[in-house]
């Protein structure tokens, strides 16, 4: 995450005030966040999209059944792609790691940011 940020030329107080300039950078940061503690917990990420262009950011493989995962950094956390592929492939549950709170609805699991590291 460090290099990352080096090289995007970013400081410490730029992320913690967030400044205009990382706007279009909050959504790459986050989505490597995610797959550094996926990493770290052991899991293998995939990506997915379809032929009509929807992606999901990870699939994850967990007791024989595959788990997508929607990364958010916006305020908008609406999951489009997500919403397609749990149409397409029926899996048990999804998960969405955003800045609101921990919930569950219509099948996904919400979750904090911060708390990628358990999931």
């Amino acid at each position: 995450m460090g290099l990352l940020l080096a090289k995007k030329d970013l400081a410490a107080n730029d992320i913690l005030y967030m400044v205009d300039e990382i706007n279009d950078f909050k959504g790459g940061m986050a989505e490597n966040y995610v797959n550094m503690q996926l990493t770290i917990s052991g899991y293998n990420t995939y990506y997915w999209m379809s032929e009509r262009g929807a992606e999901v950011d990870f699939v994850i493989q967990r007791d024989e059944r595959l788990i997508p995962i929607e990364v958010k950094s916006a305020d908008n956390t609406k999951a489009k792609s997500l919403k397609v592929y749990m149409d397409t492939y029926k899996p048990d549950y999804a998960i969405k790691l955003s800045a609101t709170n921990f919930g569950f609805e219509d099948g996904k699991k919400t979750v904090p940011l911060y708390a990628a590291f358990c999931i």
